[in-house]
């Protein structure tokens, strides 16, 4: 389904978290301009957090999700789904320096934000695109802060 305008720049977040994840999953592989060592993905997991993932989830805790609960079921019920992972994603960014299987757990981290990301993006955004007009979703489009492009 081709994205609504509306919902475009979360879909850009996502790109960029999508990237994010992958460099955390992949231990072995060397991304260019990007840490290798796993202090270094630390560090930057840290680092996107404070600049880039925490306006995102505040974008879609505080506007999306808001605009379009309560009034379709199966979209409720997947923004609870997604808020609890949102939870799970902000614990697992702050724990990151206090466990001694820190590739694990970036490995764990990466797979749960690109699990997170595909939900939404194939989802949640498709559901809400069905149930909501154009015209609709563009009453929340200015209210979505752009978040600066990380990766």
């Amino acid at each position: 389904m081709r994205r609504s305008k509306t919902l475009i720049p979360l879909s850009h977040d996502h790109h960029h978290g999508l990237r994010l994840a992958a460099l955390l999953k992949n231990i072995d592989i060397i991304y260019e301009n990007l840490p290798n060592d796993t202090r270094g993905k630390i560090e930057y997991t840290k680092d996107a957090w404070e600049n880039e993932l925490n306006i995102h989830f505040e974008n879609e805790e505080q506007i999306l999700f808001p605009a379009v609960k309560g009034k379709n079921k199966e979209i409720d019920s997947l923004i609870d789904e997604l808020l609890v992972e949102h939870v799970e994603i902000k614990t697992a960014i702050a724990d990151l320096n206090n466990n001694s299987d820190a590739e694990n757990q970036l490995i764990d981290l990466g797979n749960k934000i690109e699990n997170h990301i595909r939900k939404e993006e194939r989802i949640l955004f498709d559901k809400i695109q069905e149930q909501f007009s154009e015209s609709e979703l563009k009453k929340i489009v200015g209210e979505i802060i752009p978040v600066k492009k990380y990766c």
